[in-house]
């Protein structure tokens, strides 16, 4: 009988144990190569031991890691205005995760309204399908009973509404409503892309009501789907923006981002965080811009991604039993799978290509933002073979009766 683990048993791992990593490709302790188009759920965003990013961890250990927000710390200042200079904020509060981010976007929101004389403005509209993280408000704001069940009662101050349902949004709107919180695309909901015209109207909606508009960037933002910020693509801007994820290209690494205007309530002594900020961190973060902001690199994202779509509807011609739909934008894409997503999943894993399931029966594809053309094509070679493998399959077990 197997040893029981000392760890908490919370979570369904692949029988898989890496060594090491290069680039788009993960190495087994067998010396076995993986294409890794899962990133650690979109992390790793410039693929695995990428130069750049080991010198400036490397340099950085050999000064400081860890000096805590009571004293000046330059990096941040450096990250702060680099990331301020690329987007629509004025202000960055440095987060470890993601919750942690929107944690933060939540709380500046709050505070917002309660500085406006409005204290009662507290409640935060979010739709259905969403993910925002696991602690006891994320949760809360996330609104899926799977991840609720067994916490005690909800935090209070979320209200959920459907994806799209614009007359129900409208309706969900009171004297207690302080923002809006969205996702551009949904993630673990599914690769679900919100429409630009929605996205507008949500911009509109939050002005018209004064409501500040908080934006989850998490897992769509940093060049994930072709531009720095999904956002962008509809040509609007949020008051507060969380993001994490690819910012630390595998550090752990977050930040809220917000304008002078929606950050004026978090004065001194209403938010902080022990580690957040972290020299080793901001090192890290730092190199990441350097290489995201490089001229070129979000064309490359999107040269790429083209090649990856292309290749992905043609299997889902080439498939309709198998695969039923292509979702997603730049290289956060997504299969809808027309078998169990696992089965999927499993037969990508034996030819030895790695992705990450979703919500809706769908696959994510979240490949390094380095990834070539080539390696593209290599990855729509190994979905080709593991979707063949499934057809094989089914003709066997019908066969068989």
């Amino acid at each position: 009988m197997a040893e029981a683990s000392p760890l908490y048993q919370t979570y369904a791992r692949a029988p898989l144990r890496f060594e090491r990593g290069e680039g788009v490709w993960l190495i087994t302790e067998s010396g076995e190569r993986y294409l890794d188009f899962a990133a650690g759920i979109a992390v790793n965003s410039l693929g695995h031991a990428h130069p750049h990013l080991v010198s400036a961890l490397k340099d950085q250990a050999d000064k400081l890691w860890h000096l805590s927000n009571l004293y000046d710390i330059p990096g941040q200042e450096t990250f702060a205005a680099r990331l301020t200079a690329a987007t629509f904020a004025d202000k960055v509060f440095f987060t470890n995760s993601g919750a942690e981010a929107l944690e933060c976007a939540i709380k500046t929101a709050r505070r917002y309204q309660f500085a406006k004389g409005h204290p009662e403005k507290f409640h935060i509209i979010t739709f259905e399908g969403a993910f925002h993280g696991r602690t006891i408000a994320t949760i809360a704001a996330g609104g899926q009973e799977k991840y609720l069940e067994g916490f005690g009662p909800k935090a209070p101050g979320f209200d959920q509404v459907p994806l799209g349902d614009m007359d129900a949004l409208k309706a969900a709107i009171t004297d207690a409503t302080a923002a809006i919180l969205i996702e551009p695309v949904q993630g673990e909901g599914g690769i679900r892309l919100v429409p630009s015209d929605i996205m507008r109207e949500l911009r509109t909606l939050c002005d018209d009501n004064g409501l500040l508009l908080i934006l989850d960037e998490v897992q769509s933002g940093v060049g994930r789907t072709g531009k720095f910020f999904a956002h962008e693509w509809s040509g609007i801007t949020p008051d507060i923006m969380a993001i994490a994820k690819g910012i630390g290209g595998g550090y752990p690494l977050g930040a809220c981002l917000a304008t002078d205007e929606a950050a004026s309530g978090m004065v001194k002594g209403t938010h902080g965080s022990t580690y957040g900020g972290n020299p080793l961190g901001m090192a890290v973060g730092n190199a990441v811009l350097d290489v995201v902001l490089e001229d070129g690199f979000l064309q490359h994202v999107q040269d790429v991604a083209l090649v990856m779509r292309q290749g992905l509807e043609a299997l889902k011609d080439r498939f309709p039993d198998i695969i039923e739909d292509i979702r997603g934008q730049g290289l956060m894409l997504g299969i809808k799978a027309k078998v169990p997503f696992a089965d999927l999943l499993g037969a990508m894993r034996d030819q030895h290509m790695l992705a990450v399931g979703a919500g809706e029966n769908v696959i994510r594809l979240l490949p390094p933002l380095t990834t070539t053309a080539e390696e593209a094509r290599e990855a729509l070679h190994r979905i080709e073979q593991a979707a063949e493998s499934l057809m094989i399959e089914d003709e066997k077990k019908s066969l068989h009766g």
